[in-house]
């Protein structure tokens, strides 16, 4: 589970990337949805920096960082019980994110953002990945410490707590 979500979003991280490089020059918008056209487009960005452009120019500490939780998850996964569904998903999503933008900075030494709310950074679907991984990891950690006793589980079909 962790490894497909991984690869699906690495793939469509990399193809809607690419194909906005082809497609848009640097700072270059299409507006998919003319009715939303003064909050949303996709433009084209590059970012050297962490979220919000923050410490510009520092790849090698991405990627170094970006190891670091590629290796984190993957040894962590192996002591996850196989019917941790939501965990699992959520640990896939950020790991394909991290592998996402991780293949940006060795390849290209920045990442390629697109995905522009206009009161809001532009971000990717690696970066999305990412923040959507944590959020759901951190309901699922709360449901698991809302059990006092231990003695509900979550059931792996449906993603419904029982006892």
């Amino acid at each position: 589970m962790i490894a497909g979500t991984a690869i699906g979003v690495v793939i469509l991280d990399q193809l809607s990337k690419a194909w906005v490089e082809r497609n848009l020059a640097i700072y270059e918008s299409l507006t998919p949805f003319p009715a939303l056209a003064k909050i949303f487009s996709f433009t084209h960005f590059t970012n050297t920096g962490a979220a919000f452009g923050l410490l510009r120019d520092q790849s090698i500490l991405f990627v170094v960082i970006g190891l670091v939780v590629v290796a984190s998850i993957v040894v962590y996964s192996r002591y996850l019980p196989h019917d941790q569904f939501l965990v699992q998903f959520a640990l896939g999503l950020q790991l394909g994110g991290a592998l996402g933008n991780m293949i940006d900075r060795v390849r290209q030494g920045h990442v390629t953002d697109f995905i522009y709310f206009h009161f809001w950074p532009a971000f990717n679907i690696a970066d999305a990945s990412i923040v959507i991984g944590v959020i759901l990891l951190g309901w699922s950690m709360l449901r698991m410490s809302n059990d006092p006793a231990g003695e509900s589980t979550v059931d792996a079909d449906s993603g419904e707590q029982r006892a």
